[in-house]
């Protein structure tokens, strides 16, 4: 069986070898501090990214507003980390729900074969089929009051944001329970889960002791990129109004609010979507750098 300890320290060795790998998990981890630091810049700076002041509208750089200031006079930078808290916890909590859903109904899957097998592999293959983008405009624009949520949280500033991580949750599971099935038909007739099943471990004590372990590589390089395309998905979403709504910001509304002003202030629309572009690479090189780090064929060659 893989050792949790070693596989960590593997996993740690591999990605420092690997330049752009190392360099893209510095930048997610120095963006991710930035972002979630921005109530602490605000009360240090007495800056406040949610105070409107018309008389200050798109104004530039300064010592006050080092980035500048927005078209309702609000500090730029602030708003950007802001936004980046949420594009960044929209990742990182649906690529982990999505990842969650996906090794249950995977190792359920592999393990149990036969009939459950068959049935879970054909809805997966369903889901797969649905096309993804309208699919999710489509949930995202449904009124949540008609669906029997109370009113209270469905006008609160948050509950778009748990919508879109819930959606992309339900539909974004399919690569990773590919994979793990994959991971538990290899696995399950091995001698350590044989011998397991013979001293009288139960099938969930079997699968998720000792399948599990064994298979959770392919999950963590899948779960890095899907954080990407989930920060990608949101963007699209928000772009078109059916995201995260404001006052709450994320970089896909501040894309969207800034596409009327693209030549009169471009710098709107430069840095949220500069910002994406670096996420979304940064978590693409990242992913490949586990890959790397995680296939002992490859991790060879380094």
């Amino acid at each position: 069986m893989i050792v949790p300890t070693k596989a960590g320290k593997s996993i740690a060795m591999g990605v420092r070898r690997n330049r752009p790998a190392a360099i893209a998990a510095l930048i997610l981890v120095a963006l991710a501090v930035a972002c979630f630091a921005a109530p602490l810049i605000s009360h240090l700076f007495g800056i406040d990214g949610g105070t409107v002041n018309l008389l200050a509208r798109l104004e530039g750089p300064s010592f006050q507003h080092p980035l500048g200031t927005d078209e309702l006079g609000r500090d730029l930078l602030i708003r950007l980390l802001e936004g980046g808290r949420v594009s960044l916890l929209t990742g990182a909590a649906g690529s982990c729900a999505a990842a969650f859903i996906g090794i249950i109904l995977g190792i359920v899957s592999g393990y149990a074969g036969g009939r459950t097998d068959a049935a879970l592999m054909r809805v997966t293959d369903g889901v797969i089929a649905l096309p993804l983008l309208p699919l999710l405009i489509v949930l995202a624009a449904v009124d949540m009051t008609k669906v029997g949520l109370p009113e209270q949280f469905t006008t609160s500033e948050s509950a778009s944001l748990y919508r879109i991580i819930l959606i992309i949750a339900l539909f974004g599971w399919t690569t990773v329970a590919r994979l793990v099935r994959a991971g538990a038909l290899a696995v399950r007739e091995r001698e350590f889960v044989l011998a397991a099943r013979a001293l009288g471990s139960g099938p969930l004590r079997i699968m998720f002791r000792h399948v599990l372990p064994n298979v959770i590589s392919p999950v963590i390089v899948a779960t890095t990129l899907t954080a990407g395309n989930v920060i990608l998905l949101e963007s699209v979403l928000s772009f078109l109004g059916l995201g995260v709504q404001p006052p709450l910001a994320s970089w896909g509304n501040m894309l969207s609010n800034a596409q009327e002003l693209m030549w009169s202030a471009p710098a709107l629309a430069m840095y949220p979507g500069t910002l994406i572009f670096l996420t979304v690479l940064a978590f693409n090189f990242l992913g490949d750098g586990l890959q790397q780090a995680l296939d002992p064929r490859r991790r060879r060659i380094l």
